[in-house]
């Protein structure tokens, strides 16, 4: 008899695990997917930024970049915009920097930089060229500047682009410039060689 009990307590307890674990599974279904919460980039109206993404607080610094310059974030030092990109400009930097540019600024700047993007195409008022000569004169710091604080009808794209990333941006603007009123003296002798030879096969 006491068996008998002892084999249906055990049968109780369980069917009573069991249901606890049926229970609990079928807690973990879409309520938790779909409970309220602000999706990247969503608006909210408890802000008046509008913005549910709440900037980092004044002097945050990242654990894993150290002490940087106040510069790097700003575009600016003691003496006024920076003229020099603060990162090696290398091959890898101006693609990121295409990469970005194409993505984030072409759309109205345009992917030669003169302002004629799509978005102006679809009647945005136009942007002004970035070849003209007054753009060509600024330091390169003042491009980083417009896309951390935005300027004009430019919104700013702190919140969407990393630093290192409007750098590159800036570089990129500094070589897209450059290739737009570039002459054959300016190409390097080994690849002036190279493109002359090309050039001497597709005429042949």
């Amino acid at each position: 008899m006491a068996r008998r009990l002892h084999s249906s307590v055990k049968r109780l307890l369980l069917f009573a695990g069991l249901m606890v674990t049926a229970l609990s599974i079928s807690a973990c279904g879409r309520n938790m997917f779909d409970q309220p919460k602000a999706e990247v980039y969503e608006a909210s109206p408890y802000f008046a930024d509008g913005a549910s993404a709440r900037p980092l607080i004044e002097g945050t610094v990242p654990r894993s970049r150290g002490a940087v310059a106040a510069s790097f974030f700003s575009g600016q030092g003691d003496a006024g915009l920076l003229d020099e990109v603060p990162l090696p400009v290398t091959m890898e930097l101006l693609e990121r920097g295409q990469e970005r540019y194409n993505i984030y600024c072409a759309p109205c700047h345009n992917f030669n930089g003169d302002g004629r993007g799509m978005v102006v195409q679809k009647g945005f008022p136009q942007p002004p060229s970035l070849h003209e000569q007054r753009l060509r004169d600024v330091p390169v710091g003042y491009f980083f500047n417009a896309m951390t604080n935005g300027f004009g009808r430019m919104f700013s794209y702190a919140s969407r682009i990393p630093p290192e990333d409007r750098w590159a941006i800036a570089a990129y603007i500094r070589a897209l410039q450059l290739s737009q009123d570039a002459t054959p003296d300016d190409i390097p002798s080994g690849a002036r060689l190279q493109l002359e030879q090309t050039q001497g096969a597709t005429h042949r």
